[in-house]
């Protein structure tokens, strides 16, 4: 597997205490640097209101199967909760784009962590990301 990360983000959250469990919980702007090389392929997303943000969670420090989700009291599997101690740590949090200046986008509601790498953007389109 090749996996390369596409940017960073520049997030008020430094370390994980007392940031939001969901980015929605939090109106904090974040910003995400592309990297130059992949420039280009921001072409377009200003069209978007809306876009996802797959980010790697670099500081999950541990792998749990069975977690207590944020706010109940049952434990259950990892996967069927958005908890950060997953086999792979992978983030994914939808964003509002605020501005973009050449390779940096201005978002709010990111719930990543400070210079996190992020591995992906895909634009959100309600025709395909709602049941």
């Amino acid at each position: 597997m090749n996996v390369k990360a596409i940017g960073l983000v520049n997030s008020p959250f430094k370390v994980k205490m007392g940031s939001p469990h969901q980015g929605r919980f939090s109106d904090e702007m974040s910003t995400i640097t592309i990297f130059k090389e992949y420039e280009d392929a921001l072409e377009g997303i200003e069209n978007f209101k809306n876009f996802m943000v797959i980010y790697w969670m670099d500081r999950a420090d541990s792998v749990s199967l069975k977690v207590v989700p944020h706010g109940k009291k049952e434990k259950r599997g990892v996967f069927s909760t958005r908890a950060p101690v997953r086999p792979n740590p992978l983030g994914l949090c939808m964003v509002e784009l605020v501005k973009k200046e050449g390779n940096i986008l201005t978002v709010r509601w990111l719930d990543a962590l400070d210079e996190s790498p992020v591995l992906d953007i895909k634009p959100f389109v309600p025709e395909i990301d709602c049941p």
